[in-house]
């Protein structure tokens, strides 16, 4: 299912004192390349919630290969696992710009009912976007 690329630099203050990447700071940039790979779908964050849809994270996992460091270009490429049901699946793999692998990582998102706070399924437009 679809891949986004998606392309920044880091930016001085996600590093500690020797450039290096502060490891949490990973997870914002696998939360921007979810966002993007939403886009491209067509659907946003803010039209989900605007929509009474949620989408939190339940479970974060991040394998780091090498360090990101200040001013390099990175690339988030973001793919789904699989289609939707209560939950939605991605994949990540996090480049520099010599197109150094420098982390994995899988993420978990639930959808939520904004009113009730309970889990729900998947709803119909994105799989229809996915369909087609």
């Amino acid at each position: 299912m679809g891949l986004n690329s998606h392309s920044f630099r880091v930016r001085y203050g996600e590093t500690d004192q020797m450039g290096v990447v502060y490891h949490g700071n990973y997870a914002q940039y696998l939360e921007m390349g979810r966002v993007e790979w939403l886009r491209d779908l067509g659907v946003t964050y803010r039209s989900m919630e605007e929509n009474g849809v949620m989408l939190p994270v339940i479970s974060l996992q991040i394998d780091y290969k090498k360090s990101a460091l200040y001013d390099d270009l990175i690339t988030v490429e973001t793919s789904l696992k699989k289609t939707p049901l209560v939950k939605i699946e991605f994949d990540y793999k996090i480049y520099n710009e010599a197109r150094e692998l420098l982390a994995t990582a899988h993420t978990v998102l639930a959808f939520m009912d904004k009113k009730t706070n309970r889990p729900m399924k998947c709803p119909e437009y994105i799989l229809e976007k996915l369909e087609s």
